[in-house]
C-alpha cells in the first residue's frame, strides 16, 4: 500500500518529539486515517533503518510490537517500501517520512495530499505570528497546503495580543471540542497534558447542581520529568526564569510552574469568576502525573443540618461522569493504584476514589459587616463551607494526553470533509 495524494485521508505529523511518534502510535492502532506523513526535517542516523528503530522503540512504552499486541508474542511486520523516497509500512500501514524543511511554510503538505496537520514541536505556538516569520509559525502549515492545524501545546500569543482568538480556539476532546467550527476553525490548540487531565476533572463538578457553587480552587500536579529539564546539572541561559529546571532530574524533585489553571479559562470559562491557582512538582519518573485538586464549595444542608457535598456526593458525581458524555475519557477507581497502574491507560483523567476527602466548615460573618450592606437588625451569619481534595490520575504522554488528542484530530478531520 503506497501513498499517494489520491488516498482518501491522510494525516501530517510535525516532529517526532515525545507527543509525535506517540501519535503515530495512536493512529496506527485507531486506522481512522489511511497513511502517515512524518515531517522530521532532518536526516536521522545513518539510513532508514535507523529511523525505523526510532518509531519502533520506546524506553517508557517499550517495542511497538510488545504495545500493539501485548505478551502474545505476536510482532509487526515492517517493510521499506522505498529507500529512496524514505516510505515504509508497519503492519501494512504506510508511513512517509520527510527529511528536507523544518520550517512549516516550507513543508509541501498539499504535494503530499495531507490536509490535517498535528504540529508536535512545541515550537510553533503562536498563530498570531504570519507565515513568512524566519523562524517560523504554525500558520505556515496553511501556507504549505495543509487546511487544518492543531498544536500539540498551549497558544502562547506574542506577535499580536489584539488579535481575534476566538479564530484560534483550545479544544479538548469531551469537554468543548463540539465549539470546533470548520468554517472559521483552521488553527487549534489541544491545550496541554495537565490541563487536559484537569479539565476532565472540574468538568462534572461545575456541572453538578450542588457542586457549581465554587468559591475557590487550586491545584498541584505531581509531574514526571519532561525534555524541558536537563539530565545533569547544566548552565542556565540568558534571562532564563526557573533555573531549578537547569538541576538533575534523575535524583530530585523540583518545583516548577505551569500554565494549566490559565489555559483551563479557554476552555472551562466558568473558572474565571472564582479563579484558579496552579503549581507543579516535578518528579524523576518517565511518565503518569497525579493531579492533587483542592477545590471549596458554598454548600447546603439538608434537613438534619449535615451537608449535601460530602466525600460519597463527589464519588458518585464521578461514577455518573465516567457513564456519561466523559464516558471512556474519564475514569473512576476504587482500587488503591500507583502511578505504573496507569501508564499507557487510555483515559484522560483516572479518578482515585480512595482519596476523595471532604471537610465542611462554617463561615462566620459577623452582624456588622451584614449591617454595612444596608441590612439592619440581622445576627451573626454562618454559612457552611465545603472543601474537597480530590486527586486524579494521568499519562502524561501516551494514555491521557496523545489519547485525547488523536481522538480531537480524527474529530477535526470528520468535520472538516
Amino acid at each position: 500500500m503506497a501513498l499517494s495524494i489520491n488516498d482518501k485521508k491522510l494525516l501530517g505529523i510535525n516532529s517526532l518529539g515525545r507527543i509525535g511518534k506517540l501519535s503515530l502510535w495512536y493512529h496506527l492502532i485507531s486506522r481512522e486515517f489511511d497513511g502517515i506523513v512524518v515531517n522530521v526535517g532532518r536526516e536521522v542516523g545513518k539510513s532508514i533503518d535507523d529511523l525505523v528503530q526510532t518509531i519502533t522503540t520506546d524506553s517508557t512504552y517499550g517495542s511497538l510490537s510488545h504495545f500493539l499486541y501485548g505478551r502474545t508474542g505476536k510482532s509487526i511486520q515492517v517493510e521499506i517500501s522505498s529507500h529512496e523516497k524514505d516510505t515504509i509500512e508497519i503492519d501494512g500501514f504506510p508511513i512517509k517520512v520527510l527529511k528536507t524543511d523544518r520550517n512549516p511554510k516550507d513543508i509541501n503538505w498539499k504535494a503530499e495530499g495531507v490536509r490535517v496537520v498535528v504540529d508536535c514541536t512545541g515550537k510553533f505556538l503562536d498563530p498570531t505570528a504570519p507565515a513568512s516569520k524566519s523562524s517560523g509559525s504554525i500558520m505556515g502549515h496553511l501556507e504549505g497546503g495543509a487546511q487544518k492545524v492543531i498544536a500539540s501545546a498551549p497558544f502562547k500569543i506574542k506577535e499580536d495580543k489584539s488579535a481575534d482568538l476566538e479564530n484560534f480556539p483550545t479544544l479538548i476532546y469531551g469537554v468543548n471540542h463540539t465549539i470546533y467550527n470548520p468554517l472559521k476553525h483552521h488553527v487549534i490548540s489541544a491545550a496541554s497534558c495537565t490541563t487536559t487531565g484537569l479539565a476532565h476533572m472540574v468538568k462534572p463538578l461545575l456541572e453538578d447542581k450542588q457542586t457549581n457553587n465554587v468559591l475557590t480552587a487550586s491545584m498541584s500536579t505531581v509531574h514526571s520529568a519532561t525534555n524541558t529539564q536537563s539530565v545533569l546539572d547544566s548552565v542556565p541561559g540568558a534571562g532564563a526564569s526557573d533555573v531549578r529546571k537547569n538541576r538533575m532530574l534523575l535524583n530530585n524533585i523540583i518545583l516548577s510552574s505551569t500554565g494549566a489553571a490559565k489555559t483551563l479559562e479557554k476552555v472551562l470559562p466558568e473558572i474565571i469568576q472564582f479563579g484558579f491557582m496552579a503549581d507543579s512538582i516535578r518528579i524523576p519518573t518517565p511518565s503518569v502525573s497525579l493531579i492533587a485538586l483542592n477545590i471549596t464549595f458554598n454548600t447546603a444542608l439538608d434537613e438534619n443540618g449535615n451537608p449535601l457535598i460530602n466525600s460519597k456526593y463527589i464519588k458518585d458525581i464521578y461514577r455518573n461522569a465516567q457513564m456519561g458524555p466523559q464516558a471512556g475519557l474519564l475514569h473512576y477507581s476504587d482500587k488503591q493504584n500507583v502511578s505504573m497502574d496507569l501508564l499507557g491507560f487510555p483515559a484522560t483523567i483516572v479518578i482515585e476514589g480512595n482519596e476523595i476527602h471532604t471537610r465542611t466548615g462554617f463561615l462566620k460573618v459577623p452582624a456588622e459587616a451584614v449591617a454595612s450592606f444596608g441590612i439592619p437588625d440581622l445576627h451573626d451569619i454562618n454559612i457552611p463551607v465545603t472543601h474537597a481534595k480530590i486527586m486524579g490520575w494521568y499519562d502524561n504522554e501516551y494514555g491521557s494526553y496523545t489519547y485525547a488528542l488523536g481522538k480531537l484530530t480524527e474529530y477535526v478531520a470528520s468535520q472538516s470533509e
